[in-house]
């Protein structure tokens, strides 16, 4: 009973969180509300959101991959030296598909050669985010510099629908949509969990633990892609060395804080979406009312401790 107690605080604990911020927000922080906050927040929510997709479903099978910043990087750049050459549309396909098949190799190298996920990944975060300052000759580059093409992303980056939506809450709707069928409606998804509850017995019932692995951490790399490249064209510049810094911290922060246990076995895609909502409030709470940045990073911290507390019946 008091495990199931315990199970059901977990599960709303977020929510209740959430809650409680917007809240005190309400009373204690003027224009905590106004339209453009609300749009500002969105696009900053946009790459933990989409980051978080793809690090549910690869800490949901027990692994983690601190590589998408990395990722995120590597594809806004490929997608800036490129689109200038062969269009918006082939360079932002090359883009993504160089971060989906890094991201393979990184299943292959935990699935098939049973490597540890934190290590590869952390070797790949390096080497990735290199390769990306490689590519743009350690300089920034500026998309009013890559004539009406760079141009025509920056617009898209700021678009607005109906003056009023921001462009970027569209992937975020789709990728989250797509996940929560993947993991609720699909066998796939019930595998992806298995791998995480259990490698061995997953193997006995006859599922591709192997290509459990390439696929969800292909399907990171994936979502990563898309975050670069959103988040450069919101920027108007794609720089290797900064973009996506420390996206990945942000993404694992979003999973465990929506409840996804670090263990794997079970991926909670909407909880994410909550945990990013939560660090993303925490954010603005500060700031809105000019309380140093570092104290936020406090406040989070201790919430993603508190997070793997409640979690610890789970293990």
């Amino acid at each position: 009973m008091k495990q199931s107690k315990n199970s059901r605080f977990s599960d709303y604990a977020s929510l209740l969180f959430l809650a409680g911020l917007l809240l005190f927000n309400s009373i204690f922080t003027p224009n905590f509300f106004r339209l453009g906050t609300l749009q500002n927040s969105i696009t900053q929510l946009c790459p933990t959101i989409l980051c978080g997709m793809g690090m549910t479903l690869v800490i949901s099978t027990g692994g983690i991959d601190i590589s998408v910043g990395s990722l995120m990087a590597l594809s806004g750049v490929i997608m800036a030296k490129c689109m200038e050459r062969i269009g918006i549309f082939p360079g932002i396909l090359l883009g993504i598909g160089f971060s989906v098949l890094i991201g393979m190799f990184t299943g292959i190298m935990v699935g098939k050669l049973k490597l540890q996920a934190m290590v590869i990944t952390l070797g790949l975060m390096l080497g990735v985010r290199g390769a990306a300052q490689v590519l743009c000759d350690g300089r920034d580059i500026y998309f009013n510099t890559l004539g009406e093409r760079g141009e025509l992303l920056s617009d898209f980056g700021t678009l607005k629908f109906f003056n009023l939506i921001p462009v970027q809450l569209l992937p975020i709707f789709i990728s989250v949509l797509l996940i929560w069928i993947l993991i609720k409606k699909t066998t796939l998804g019930v595998q992806i969990q298995a791998v995480g509850d259990s490698i061995k017995s997953s193997n006995l019932v006859g599922i591709h633990t192997n290509r459990v692995f390439v696929f969800v951490y292909g399907l990171s790399g994936f979502f990563a892609a898309i975050a670069g490249i959103m988040q450069a064209a919101k920027v108007s510049v794609a720089a290797g060395s900064s973009l996506g810094q420390l996206a990945e911290l942000d993404a694992i922060a979003a999973v465990v804080i929506g409840g996804t246990p670090m263990s794997g076995g079970r991926a909670r895609v909407l909880g994410t979406v909550l945990g990013a909502m939560i660090m993303q409030c925490i954010t603005l709470t500060c700031v809105m009312n000019n309380i140093p940045d570092q104290y936020a990073q406090v406040v989070k911290a201790m919430i993603i401790v508190f997070a793997v507390y409640i979690q610890r019946e789970r293990s």
